[in-house]
């Protein structure tokens, strides 16, 4: 049996979980996500937990059972606590503002890319304007939108000019200067 589909989900005070045949529904202080699965796994609340059993031990629903646990506990931790995601913007003259639902960013390129942030999405700039912290409900979400404005401008191994990710490691090259030679 799946280990990780076995362990029940905590539902903490303040989130509410409303299940239908099909779709599983999320609220809690910070918004609402609703979620479609498989309809022959059963999802069960029981005493602030929640818990998925699937129907048979066929190979579709042992796939299904840990993958339905991990996005329904995605669910109840993002309208709990939320998803945060930051990205470092390096380059001369490299810099981002946020613009309300927009993102604005000069990336080097001869004019300004603006990005619209979709629906749940916030993003906020720091002072030097060289940091973005993008925030959402939905993990997936937030993680898609940072890897598409990541995706503007990739970091390069020379300088490490470009967006990347603040824990993402740039593995650097030497430029040809490094090669030594007579």
């Amino acid at each position: 049996m799946s280990r990780v589909g076995k362990k029940p989900i905590d539902i903490p005070s303040g989130v509410d979980a409303k299940l239908e045949t099909g779709k599983v529904t999320v609220k809690g202080p910070l918004g609402e996500i609703s979620q479609n699965v498989n309809p022959k796994l059963s999802i069960k609340k029981e005493n602030n937990k929640l818990l998925v059993e699937r129907p048979t031990n066929q190979k579709i629903y042992r796939e299904l059972h840990g993958l339905t646990r991990n996005l329904i506990a995605n669910m109840v931790s993002g309208v709990s606590k939320g998803y945060e995601k930051t990205l470092d913007i390096t380059g001369v003259g490299f810099k981002a503002s946020a613009q309300g639902t927009n993102l604005m960013l000069n990336l080097g390129f001869s004019h300004p890319i603006v990005y619209p942030l979709p629906k749940g999405i916030k993003a906020t700039v720091d002072a030097k304007q060289t940091q973005i912290t993008l925030k959402g409900v939905d993990k997936q979400l937030v993680g898609q939108i940072a890897a598409n404005i990541r995706s503007l401008k990739k970091p390069e191994p020379y300088k490490g000019k470009g967006i990347k990710y603040s824990n993402e490691v740039i593995q650097r090259k030497e430029g040809k200067a490094g090669k030594g030679g007579k």
